[in-house]
C-alpha cells in the first residue's frame, strides 16, 4: 500500500514517529546517567526540555496562525477571542484558590496532549475507510493515553504536570485501577490482534500509523506507570509532545505551501530557514519562562523583585494565556474546513 507519510518516511521517522522510541532507548541505555544529569545539572535539563522544547511547542502555533497573512481577518473572533476568554477564565478560576487553577489547567493539558496523539492516528489513517478496523484504532490510541491518567489519579507518583498536589482530589474516587488494566490490556490485545490479521490478510501496513500507536503506548505507560521518576516522565512526555508538534508545523506550514502562500514567511522555506524557525520559537519560550521565573517561580534565577499577592491573581492567568490559547486553539485550527455542496 502506498505508505501515508506526512512529508516522507525520513522526516516523519526522525520527527514525529522516532522520538518515543529514541528516548526510551537512551532512558534504558542511559538510566542512571540520566539521574545525574537531574541531580547535579537540573538547570540545564530544565532548560532544553521544558523550555526549548516544551513551552517552545506552543509558540510554533503562531506560524499556523496569528503569522499567517489574512488568517486574523478570516478568523478574528477566533483569534482575539481565544486569549480575552483564556486570561477572563484563568482570573476567574484562579479566585478560587492557586490549587483549583492549576488543576483545571492541568487537565485542559492532559485533554491536549491525548488528543494530539488522536490527531496524529488520523492522519495517518486518512487514506482508509471508515469501517470497524479505524475504529478500534481510535479506542486503542485513547486507551493508550486515558489508561496512564487514570492509573495517575489513583496512585500517588514521583511527578506533577504542573504542581504539587493538582490532582489529589480525584484520590477520592472508587478504586479502579483493576477494573481499567485488565479494559487496558485487553483493548492492546485487540488492536495487536487485528493489526497482525489486516497484515496477513491483506499483505499490507500501514508503517506510519501503527508506528505512532506503538510509540504512543510506549511513552504513556513507561513515563507515566512503569517509571515513577520526575525527569524520565517529563524526558518521555515532553520530547515525545513537543518535538512531533513542531516538526508538524514546520512541514504543513512552510515546507508544504507554495511560495506565494507564505508572503513574508517565504525566507523559513530556505535552507537555512528552519534555523531562522527554531530560532524565533526559542527566544518566545526563553522570554515567557524568563518571566515566570523572575515574577512567580524564582526557582532557576531571580531577580530581586516582589510581586504583590494582589497582582499575582492577574499576572499568573496573563502568563498563561499563550499556553491556554495553544490548548484551546488547538480544537479548532486542525479541522478541515467543511465541504460546501
Amino acid at each position: 500500500m502506498k505508505q501515508p507519510w506526512i512529508h516522507n518516511a525520513k522526516t516523519d521517522w526522525w520527527f514525529i514517529l522516532s522520538p518515543p522510541f529514541l528516548v526510551l532507548l537512551i532512558i534504558f541505555l542511559f538510566q542512571k546517567q540520566i539521574q545525574g544529569l537531574e541531580n547535579h545539572y537540573s538547570f540545564y535539563t530544565w532548560l532544553f526540555l521544558i523550555v526549548f522544547v516544551d513551552v517552545a511547542h506552543v509558540y510554533s502555533t503562531l506560524f499556523k496562525t496569528y503569522f499567517v497573512k489574512g488568517e486574523i481577518q478570516k478568523r478574528r473572533l477566533l483569534y482575539i477571542g481565544i486569549p480575552v476568554i483564556s486570561w477572563g477564565l484563568g482570573i476567574i478560576l484562579f479566585q478560587f484558590g492557586s490549587l483549583v487553577f492549576w488543576s483545571v489547567l492541568a487537565l485542559v493539558a492532559v485533554f491536549h496532549f491525548i488528543r494530539q496523539q488522536y490527531g496524529f492516528m488520523r492522519i495517518y489513517a486518512r487514506f482508509e475507510p471508515n469501517n470497524w478496523s479505524k475504529k478500534v484504532d481510535e479506542v486503542a490510541i485513547y486507551a493508550a493515553t486515558v489508561y496512564p491518567m487514570l492509573y495517575w489519579f489513583k496512585t500517588p507518583r514521583a511527578f506533577t504536570w504542573f504542581v504539587n498536589n493538582e490532582f489529589d482530589w480525584l484520590q477520592n474516587l472508587p478504586d479502579y485501577k483493576s477494573f481499567i488494566t485488565i479494559v487496558y490490556f485487553s483493548i492492546l490485545a485487540a488492536w495487536v490482534g487485528k493489526t497482525i490479521f489486516e497484515a496477513l490478510k491483506f499483505q499490507n501496513l500501514n508503517i506510519p500509523k501503527t508506528a505512532l500507536i506503538i510509540g504512543t503506548y510506549l511513552s504513556w505507560y513507561f513515563g507515566i506507570v512503569y517509571f515513577n521518576n520526575d525527569l524520565l516522565f517529563t524526558f518521555l512526555n515532553v520530547v515525545s509532545h513537543g518535538v512531533p508538534y513542531i516538526a508538524l508545523i514546520y512541514i504543513r506550514e512552510i515546507r508544504q505551501k507554495e511560495n506565494h502562500q507564505l508572503n513574508w514567511m517565504l525566507a523559513f522555506k530556505s535552507a537555512s530557514g528552519i534555523f531562522l524557525f527554531i530560532g524565533i520559537i526559542l527566544c518566545f519560550a526563553f522570554l515567557e519562562e524568563f518571566l515566570w521565573e523572575t515574577l512567580v517561580w524564582n526557582e532557576h534565577f531571580t531577580l530581586d523583585f516582589t510581586v504583590s499577592e494582589t497582582l499575582v491573581q492577574f499576572l499568573v492567568p496573563l502568563l498563561v494565556v499563550p499556553q491556554l490559547t495553544h490548548y484551546l486553539l488547538d480544537g479548532f485550527i486542525w479541522r478541515k474546513p467543511k465541504k460546501v455542496s
